[in-house]
């Protein structure tokens, strides 16, 4: 995919010639009567004589994808919103100088055509063209093979080409599109509203990431880009926005793999007089809703709540829930002997012989007899569990050791009412009962700093004007956040984050012959 200098040439002389013939080398706008698509849903069950009486004239405008010169005529195929249309450009038509123009396109190049529609011996819905009008040059080839590319960073790296000539990609970000609009759609219907809140922060907080610094240099302070909009939200809710909602884009300052892009995007939203039990229900519902909406087309215009994941297919209509401790039991290999019971997480004995039989039986997990107990379980859960997780799955009661934002259970504070969503063997929601007593929060804290201390720079920070806003008083609420690029990739089946988001981040630029494809998560 070097370029060559030589091709680029040649079309830059015959965009010279071009103009030459009197068009504009690259003109501002076309007055068009229909878009293609338009034509081949309204016409394309149009007979022969049905197309000829009355005569259809239409304008459109598109891509050259084909062409193909014979003698005085030629037939090519334009390319608009996904879908393409064939021409058919006659000399006695077009005249001399349409002609000579016809002649010098090349594939890649825009042009407008002005005809009638018709169809040719062979039934093909065509453009009887008139007038040709030349819109824009190609001044490098479109490639012929592309998508079994084998440095896949080329085509996220040029994604105006990926787009172009491959149409399955264009069809997952029309379907990134329509799950957008389905999760705003659903929130507004159970009576939320959207806002926005900083993209830039004096403290990162709502999540434990480590962030990225910026600096503002008329206030003369290092502002951290916002891992979580949670606290701003919860500060909302405080001032009386009871259903609040914001889908927005989140960064973390972490490596890059199949499931992670340090520039993501996320719904969140927050609920008050509700518990996580609430918004786990309506996060179940929202989901749910967003594999119909995205699944639907003509043949089934309420959508499907089956859709394909590799060799396996994930049903969004049969959900199952657990607590993360019956998780670890449901799934505890065989290898490692007999299942654990629930007092087995009761001590840290218990849990360290949990880790002693796993690793014994299974891949090596790490385990720190410093850090807390709870902080051991999730670790466990997600060594023994989570690969097992490929339908929705609801797990809930996570460990407070690793839920700083979330409400203690009444009867057991070393839980909380936390709630995570999975599918795909991936997590794509994470949700609790929120934490709205201020003292609890500043002790919550306060812990993490001592995590902090520890070495832990992903822990939170302490942010002494959110324990002020809880002290004016938080009603009872739930709060959820769901990925939505995740999402995007069980619905449409694609297995990397980078082949959901229009432009991943990629490493520099080398050039093209000796790019590094760094790490390909998996691809």
């Amino acid at each position: 995919m070097a370029f060559d200098e030589n091709v680029y040439e040649l079309r830059r002389q015959k965009l010279k010639q071009i103009e030459a013939l009197g068009q504009t080398a690259y003109r501002s706008k076309y007055d068009f009567t229909h878009t293609i698509p338009q034509i081949l849903a309204d016409y394309s069950g149009k007979t022969a004589e049905q197309l000829e009486n009355p005569r259809v004239n239409v304008r459109v405008a598109g891509r050259i994808m084909a062409i193909r010169l014979m003698g005085k005529a030629g037939f090519s195929h334009l390319q608009q919103g996904g879908q393409r249309l064939q021409i058919y450009v006659k000399k006695d038509a077009v005249g001399e100088t349409g002609f000579e123009l016809y002649k010098l396109l090349d594939l890649g190049d825009h042009i407008g055509v002005s005809g009638y529609l018709f169809r040719t011996r062979t039934g093909e819905l065509s453009v009887h063209v008139e007038e040709i009008t030349f819109l824009s040059k190609d001044l490098l080839p479109l490639p012929e093979k592309w998508h079994g590319l084998t440095d896949v960073e080329l085509r996220y790296r040029q994604r105006y080409v990926d787009l172009v000539v491959n149409p399955e990609v264009r069809e997952v970000f029309l379907k990134r599109s329509k799950l957008v609009q389905s999760l705003r759609n659903t929130m507004e219907s159970h009576g939320f509203i959207e806002v926005e809140t900083p993209m830039m922060q004096p403290i990162a907080g709502g999540a434990v990431a480590r962030p990225f610094v910026t600096h503002h240099n008329t206030l003369d302070m290092d502002l951290y880009l916002r891992i979580a909009p949670e606290l701003y939200l919860k500060r909302l809710v405080v001032g009386g926005f009871d259903r609040v909602y914001e889908i927005n884009r989140n960064f973390r300052n972490e490596g890059l793999g199949w499931r992670w892009n340090p520039e993501f995007t996320m719904l969140e939203f927050y609920q008050a007089y509700t518990d996580y039990q609430g918004v786990m229900d309506l996060t179940q519902e929202l989901i749910t809703q967003a594999a119909k909406d995205v699944t639907k087309d003509k043949d089934h215009p309420d959508g499907v709540t089956r859709t394909k994941w590799g060799d396996q297919e994930i049903d969004w209509a049969n959900w199952q829930r657990l607590t993360m401790r019956e998780a670890i039991i449901q799934y505890w290999p065989e290898a490692a002997g007999a299942k654990p019971t629930m007092s087995d997480f009761a001590s840290h004995d218990g849990v360290k012989q949990l880790v002693e039989r796993f690793n014994q039986a299974h891949a090596h997990m790490a385990y720190d007899p410093n850090e807390p107990m709870g902080k051991t379980i999730a670790s466990l859960f997600e060594a023994v569990a989570e690969e097992h997780l490929t339908q929705p799955t609801i797990i809930y009661e996570f460990p407070t050791a690793v839920s700083p934002l979330s409400k203690q259970k009444p009867d057991d504070p070393e839980w909380t009412e936390r709630f995570e969503i999975f599918a795909g063997q991936m997590e794509i929601s994470n949700g609790f009962s929120e934490l709205n007593d201020p003292e609890d929060q500043r002790r919550r804290f306060e812990s993490q700093l001592k995590e902090r201390e520890r070495g832990d720079d992903e822990a939170h920070q302490m942010d002494e004007d959110y324990i002020r806003a809880l002290s004016y008083g938080m009603p009872p609420a739930g709060g959820v956040g769901v990925g939505v690029d995740r999402l995007c990739m069980l619905l449409t089946d694609s297995h990397t984050i980078r082949d959901v988001i229009l432009f991943p981040l990629l490493r520099p630029e080398k050039g093209l012959e000796t790019e590094d494809a760094g790490d390909t998560g998996g691809q």
